[in-house]
């Protein structure tokens, strides 16, 4: 309980005065909204989904997007579709299969990855086909070199994969397709 204290000058005595009911209340009604106000200031909110770019990246990719699935991944990759193939580039000007690879990774799990597909595959844990999940490598051998790895995409899901074709650019692809079944070396996981 509060008490104000007062002194009178004639008897220099001090006495005690009770406050009014009013100011109590008040008082009390003052730090309340003040705990709430920050209380509520330490709360911590979800990240909001942006619902339309999920619907369109979902549109792009040809993947249905769900709410456990990783979004930062298939957001990113989304903005590369149509990015023209370049060898060497690492840019939304121009990419090759291992540029994108770097960038996606360097954005999406804030990681550095090699820069060329030798050593991507290197630094992979080897992964079977049918234990692939999203954001893991996968790695194929071109028409010309059957023993070594030539070419490396982004694993979706469902069979889907994120790649920059020297003919198309960056696009989605599916495993199952003749020329990537026939192409195949492994899926790989970074270590």
């Amino acid at each position: 309980m509060m008490r104000y204290i007062t002194e009178k000058s004639d008897t220099h005595k001090s006495s005690i005065k009770k406050p009014d009911r009013k100011k109590k209340y008040f008082l009390q009604f003052i730090l309340l909204l003040g705990l709430v106000a920050s209380l509520s200031s330490c709360r911590t909110s979800a990240p909001r989904l942006d619902y339309q770019a999920l619907a369109r990246a979902s549109i792009l990719l040809g993947v249905d997007i769900n709410m456990e699935d990783n979004h930062k991944l298939y957001l990113e990759v989304a903005d590369w579709i149509g990015v023209p193939y370049r060898g060497g580039g690492d840019s939304k000007r121009g990419a090759d299969c291992s540029g994108l690879v770097y960038q996606v990774y360097r954005k999406v799990y804030r990681t550095q990855v090699p820069r060329n597909t030798e050593d991507l595959k290197k630094e992979s844990n080897k992964v079977a086909k049918r234990n692939l999940r999203e954001g893991d490598l996968v790695f194929f051998t071109s028409s010309r070199s059957k023993n070594k790895v030539a070419h490396v995409g982004i694993y979706l899901k469902n069979g889907k994969f994120i790649h920059s074709s020297t003919s198309k650019g960056v696009i989605v692809s599916n495993l199952n397709e003749n020329y990537y079944t026939k192409h195949w070396i492994s899926g790989g996981r970074i270590r």
